[in-house]
């Protein structure tokens, strides 16, 4: 993606921090070495709250969550403690995670769709709701926020649920920082920081990191390269501003899934199409942002966030010769290059002790130079041939909002807003020849996105809470690319239009603490794969769906020296109504996939448990399980990855000598079973599945020192 003026959405504008719940007090010491305070949130409305005011299903995961005994190369790695959100590593670093929550982007065939994402509140996610997770740096995160229903759908197009990153800001004394890890594989990492003060009132935090591995199957080597710098301080008026530029350099291989019979023979093999043309995939990526927050007299407030970037990215297919040598073919390389923007602007006024009102703007914009060549020169495959697709590509957001929130007597509390979205996209078609007609054209969506919320407060260590919501997610670039019915120009998709309803049970004591939600979204004109192949997708609208579910999440301290973590999800999601389905276009003649099928890349349950033992105060013990029912990898639900469940067991040390030193071991997948980790959603060759690694493991140390 290449760059542009800056672009935030609303809510993520201060870096939330941690604290008591009102009115609670501290355990005493006898109960347990240490008191779990109620995590401040941010990101479900747009100022710090304690959690149990919060009227909408949201988890935080703090800075031991992150690293405990953790890598931090991959969401994969926290994100399953969290009930709903489903997150999948490939093994292919060429297409990125599958996330999804609450069934939101599972059909996702690289990228994340259907859910937006942010890093210390710049968007990860473009106009058009495509978004990345590759350029996130974990070991600088301070902590992850994850929203989940209605109240997502105050950040506009394609908020299915939201992801959050904060970076740990900049502390007041000098430190550097260093870490080193060994995994299976001829996996490794090396990663370097050095944070504070800079000049009166200015802090800075610069992380560096390299990782590479061979990859769990042939043909999946990747290397990434990642760093971020980060400036915060105090403006002369009182007010704080935060600079943050990070830069991206990947190379991976490309395996591609594999058909039944070819995981049968050798699970650890590339497809023969990935061998041939050697698919792989660059990506290079730049971005800076910038935040400013001022208070303006006693009551009011305001905040601007910019943002610019720019996204490269070069892509060798699979597609065979003999199919390039249709006219309409747009080969078999993929040379993208994208610039992205955007500004938010928000206003706050705290009307009285009980009331407060947010209104703002935002813009985003990005544009693309898309082209495509023949994946082959004369006898020689996997090169840069012949142009055969040269288009610009724009798209831009324009969005207002507005939220309330009110608290109109000690235990209720009232949250509700508005957001008015507009996206609008433009494609000019520069490569017209015979048998390739002119396919520029234009699409606009427009709609309206309100939610609200009630919560009621039990007493001091629980509430109860409701809400609902409508939203809409319009088709990306990519799913306007190529229309079901063969035709020239822009896919003709509706937007899906989705209503959602939530109600919630959150609690909290000394030594306990949970959230049970049941929620149910309906959406119509879901956006589907038709069909998938050759490294070309169709999408099209599927009628009616339907998600439902029921979300539990709990943390108990057993005893002064263990802990127990656990969450687990159990999700219906299914077509309502008949919708055809094809193995290639055109596709209004093809058969139908039946009422009641499932869709595909969700399980029905899934499940995550952590037991933790703090043998002394500088060693950690624990056993960690994770499990999941079957998925399916397409529409008519014929192709599935069996359910299973998995182990790991992990150790950390902590020591003080010439600085903070913490060593880690990890095993996963202790009981060395054979999974599938993930699908590739109606893939047309039945190369479905993406298998998961056996036992492996995975050593680190690092290093925090004061200067």
């Amino acid at each position: 993606m290449i760059a542009r003026p800056g672009l935030l959405l609303p809510a993520l504008v201060a870096l939330a921090g941690a604290g008591p719940a009102a009115g609670q007090e501290p355990a005493p010491a006898s109960q347990s070495p240490a008191v779990q305070l109620e995590p401040l949130v941010v990101t479900a409305t747009r100022q710090l709250l304690p959690r149990l005011q919060v009227p909408a299903a949201i988890s935080v995961l703090d800075a031991d969550d992150l690293r405990g005994g953790r890598p931090a190369l991959s969401l994969a790695e926290s994100l399953p403690r969290i009930p709903g959100l489903v997150v999948r590593e490939r093994q292919n670093q060429a297409q990125d995670l599958q996330l999804s929550i609450r069934g939101f982007g599972a059909r996702a065939s690289f990228g994340v769709r259907g859910v937006r994402l942010y890093a210390d509140g710049i968007p990860a996610t473009m106009p058009d709701g495509q978004g990345q997770v590759s350029h996130f740096l974990l070991p600088a995160a301070e902590r992850i926020e994850v929203l989940r229903g209605p109240f997502s759908v105050l950040y506009g197009n394609s908020s299915g649920g939201v992801v959050s990153v904060f970076s740990r800001p900049p502390p007041a004394s000098p430190e550097a920082g260093a870490e080193g890890l060994l995994g299976s594989d001829g996996l490794w990492r090396a990663s370097a920081s050095w944070r504070g003060p800079v000049a009166t009132h200015t802090g800075m935090r610069l992380d560096l990191q390299r990782a590479s591995a061979d990859g769990y199957r042939e043909h999946s080597a990747w290397r990434r390269d990642g760093a971020q710098l980060q400036l915060q301080g105090e403006t002369a008026l009182g007010g704080d501003w935060t600079l943050l530029a990070n830069h991206l350099e990947l190379a991976a291989d490309d395996p591609q899934g594999l058909t039944a019979a070819q995981l049968a023979g050798n699970r650890r093999a590339a497809s023969q199409g990935a061998r041939l043309f050697d698919t792989r995939k660059t990506v290079s990526q730049q971005q800076l942002g910038a935040r400013l927050a001022q208070a303006v007299g006693d009551a009011h407030g305001l905040a601007l966030v910019a943002y610019t970037g720019r996204r490269q990215t070069f892509q060798v297919l699979s597609i065979p010769v003999f199919v390039q040598a249709s006219p309409g073919s747009g080969g078999g390389v993929i040379d993208l290059d994208r610039d992205y923007a955007g500004l938010d602007a928000r206003w706050r006024w705290q009307a009285s002790a009980t009331l407060s009102l947010v209104a703002g703007a935002s813009h985003e914009r990005a544009q693309e130079l898309r082209r495509g060549y023949e994946n082959f020169l004369g006898d020689q495959l996997g090169v840069v041939g012949a142009l055969r697709r040269d288009e610009d590509n724009g798209v831009r957001g324009n969005d207002l909002y507005l939220q309330v929130d009110w608290q109109p007597t000690e235990r209720w509390r009232v949250n509700g807003g508005l957001r008015h979205s507009d996206v609008r996209f433009e494609s000019r078609d520069r490569y017209v020849r015979a048998g390739n007609p002119d396919d520029s054209g234009a699409r606009s969506y427009s709609r309206v996105s309100p939610v609200l919320g009630v919560l009621y407060r039990l007493g001091e260590g629980a509430s109860l809470y409701a809400n609902a919501g409508r939203g809409f997610e319009t088709p990306t670039f990519s799913e306007l690319a190529y229309r079901s019915d063969g035709a020239s120009g822009l896919n003709t998709l509706q937007p899906a239009l989705s209503r959602h309803v939530e109600l919630g049970l959150r609690w909290q004591g000394p030594r306990w603490r949970g959230d049970v939600a049941l929620f149910q979204a309906s959406t119509r004109d879901e956006l589907v794969v038709a069909a998938s192949q050759g490294g070309r997708t169709v999408f099209d609208n599927a009628g009616l769906t339907r998600r439902r579910g029921l979300e539990v999440s709990t943390a108990v301290t057993l005893a002064p020296a263990w802990s127990l973590a656990a969450s687990a999800t159990w999700l219906d999601a299914r077509y309502r109504r008949d919708v055809p389905s094809c193995a290639a276009p055109p596709c209004a003649d093809g058969p139908r996939i039946e009422a009641g099928k499932r869709l595909p890349g969700i399980a029905a349950r899934f499940a995550w448990a952590e037991l933790r033992w703090q043998a002394n105060g500088r060693t950690d013990l624990w056993l960690e399980a994770r499990a999941t029912s079957r998925f399916y990898a397409d529409d008519a639900n014929t192709a599935a990855a069996p359910g299973h469940a998995l182990l790991g067991l992990g150790a950390e040390h902590r020591l003080d000598a010439a600085g903070r030193w913490t060593a880690w071991a990890r095993l996963d997948n202790l009981l060395d079973r054979q999974v599938i980790g993930s699908v590739i959603v109606n893939d047309g060759n039945g190369r479905y599945f993406e298998p998961a690694p056996g036992r492996i493991f995975m050593l680190g140390l690092r290093l925090d020192t004061p200067l």
